[in-house]
C-alpha cells in the first residue's frame, strides 16, 4: 500500500463523499407522495426525477473521466462534490416539476465522474490482491447513503416539509469536498511507459480514442458491463419504489415506509464488503473467480426476489427482502475491479466511465421508469415481479465474461504508480 496514512485519509473521505453522493441522489424517493400532493404529478414523472440524475451521469461521465485520468483525481473529485451539493441545495427553491427535473439533472452532472475517479484512486492506493475488498468496503457507502437518504427524506418531510430534506442533506457534502483538496493524489500515469510493451500504451489523443474502442471490444469488459447494467436496473428500481410499495400495500406513512425500505438497502453494507472479500478469495484460487462470483450472487439474487414477490406478504416477505439487500450488492466490487484489472493503469477512470455509460443507458434510468410506467398501467406489485428476470440475465452475462477474463488480463503490463 502506498503511504498508509494518506491512503486511510483519502479512503475515509472517498467513503463519506460516496455516502453523501447517494444521500443527495436518493432522498427524493421518500418525497414522492409529498410531490404528488403538491404538484399532482404521476408515478411516471416521479420515476423521471430519479432517472434524470442517471441520464446526466450518462452524458458527462466519459468526458469527466478523461480529466480524471489525464489531469487530477483530487481536484476533479473535489470540484464535482461542490457542484452536486450546490445543485441539491437548489432543489429547495424549485416551484414546479420542470424546475426540479432540471435541478436533478444538475446533481447528476456533478456526480458524473465520482465513481471513476474514486475507483481509480483506490486502485492506485491499494495492491491488486486487495482491490475487490477495498472497492467492496467503499461501495458499502452506496447502500448506507441510500438508506440514510430514503429514511431521512420521509422523516424530514413529515416534520419540516419536503423542501427542508434537500437543504439538510446538501451541506455536509460541501464540507467534505473542501477537505478532499488535502488528499495526496498519484502522479498522472503516462500512456507510454518506457519498455512496457503494452499495445494500449500510446500517447496522444488518438491513443485515448483507440483505447476506448478496444476496451469496448474486450469480451470480459463487454459482458461485465452488460451484467452490471442488468443488476443496476434491479437495484435502482427497488431503491426508487420500495418506499412507495410499502406505503401503498401496507398503508403505512412514508415516515415509516422510508426507514423500512432503507433497512433493506442498508443490508447491502454487509453484502458489499462480503462480496469483495469473497471475490478476492475466489480470485486467489482461480482467476476466473473474479467474474464467477458475481455470476453466482446475481443468480441467487434472482431466486430470492422471485420468492419475495410471488405471494409472500408481511413479515415473511420483509425477511426475504432483507436477505436480498445483502445479495443484490455483492456483484459490485467484482464488477468494478474487472474494469480496473484489464486496462492500462493510466486509463482506469475512463474504463469505469465506459461501464457507467452502459449501466446508465441500459440500467439505472430505465429501472425506475419501467416500474413507474408498469405501475401506472397495471400495478406496482406486477412491476416488481419482472425484476428477477434482469438479475438472472446479469448472472448469465457474468458467467459468459468469465471465459475471457484471464486472456484479457494477460495483455496488461505492470506499471509503477508514483504519489505526488
Amino acid at each position: 500500500m502506498k503511504n498508509a496514512g494518506n491512503a486511510r485519509f483519502a479512503f475515509t473521505l472517498l467513503f463519506l463523499l460516496y455516502m453523501f453522493d447517494y444521500i443527495d441522489r436518493m432522498v427524493i424517493v421518500s418525497l414522492f407522495p409529498f410531490l404528488k400532493e403538491a404538484w399532482h404529478i404521476s408515478d411516471t414523472q416521479c420515476g423521471l426525477l430519479v432517472s434524470a440524475v442517471y441520464w446526466s451521469i450518462l452524458l458527462f461521465s466519459f468526458p469527466v473521466s478523461i480529466l480524471i485520468d489525464r489531469w487530477s483525481r483530487k481536484k476533479t473529485i473535489g470540484l464535482m462534490a461542490i457542484f452536486w451539493s450546490i445543485a441539491t441545495l437548489l432543489c429547495v427553491f424549485t416551484r414546479n416539476f420542470r424546475q426540479l427535473f432540471t435541478a436533478r439533472i444538475a446533481i447528476g452532472t456533478g456526480e458524473a465522474g465520482y465513481a471513476p475517479g474514486g475507483a481509480a484512486l483506490i486502485s492506485a492506493l491499494y495492491p491488486s490482491r486487495k482491490r475487490a475488498r477495498m472497492l467492496g468496503i467503499w461501495n458499502a457507502a452506496i447502500p448506507l447513503g441510500s438508506a440514510i437518504g430514503i429514511a431521512a427524506g420521509g422523516i424530514i418531510a413529515e416534520k419540516l416539509g419536503w423542501r427542508h430534506a434537500f437543504g439538510i442533506v446538501a451541506l455536509p457534502g460541501l464540507i467534505l469536498a473542501l477537505l478532499f483538496f488535502r488528499v495526496r493524489d498519484y502522479k498522472t500515469v503516462r500512456l507510454n511507459p518506457p519498455g512496457s510493451g503494452d499495445p494500449d500504451a500510446r500517447s496522444g489523443r488518438t491513443s485515448v480514442a483507440s483505447f476506448t474502442i478496444r476496451t469496448f471490444l474486450k469480451p470480459s469488459l463487454v459482458f461485465n458491463n452488460l451484467a452490471f447494467a442488468a443488476n443496476v436496473f434491479v437495484t435502482t428500481a427497488l431503491m426508487s419504489w420500495l418506499p412507495t410499495y410499502f406505503h401503498r400495500l401496507e398503508g403505512i406513512p412514508m415516515s415509516h415506509a422510508g426507514p423500512k425500505s432503507g433497512l433493506v438497502m442498508f443490508m447491502a453494507i454487509i453484502g458489499a464488503p462480503l462480496g469483495g472479500y469473497l471475490a478476492d478469495r475466489w480470485t486467489e484460487r482461480f482467476q476466473r473467480g473474479r467474474m464467477l462470483f458475481p455470476a453466482l450472487s446475481s443468480i441467487v439474487s434472482a431466486l430470492i426476489l422471485t420468492i419475495a414477490f410471488s405471494g409472500l406478504a408481511g413479515n415473511s416477505q420483509y425477511v426475504v427482502l432483507l436477505l436480498s439487500g445483502v445479495t443484490l450488492i455483492m456483484f459490485v466490487p467484482s464488477g468494478v475491479a474487472v474494469t480496473q484489472d484489464v486496462v492500462h493503469p493510466g486509463l482506469r477512470a475512463i474504463s469505469l466511465s465506459i461501464n457507467i455509460v452502459i449501466q446508465h443507458t441500459l440500467g439505472s434510468p430505465l429501472g425506475p421508469l419501467f416500474v413507474g410506467a408498469m405501475s401506472d398501467g397495471y400495478s406496482l406489485e406486477t412491476a416488481f415481479k419482472f425484476l428477477p428476470l434482469f438479475a438472472l440475465a446479469a448472472g448469465l452475462l457474468f458467467l459468459a465474461g468469465s471465459f475471457f477474463y484471464s486472456r484479457d488480463l494477460s495483455t496488461i503490463a505492470s506499471v509503477e504508480i508514483e504519489m505526488e
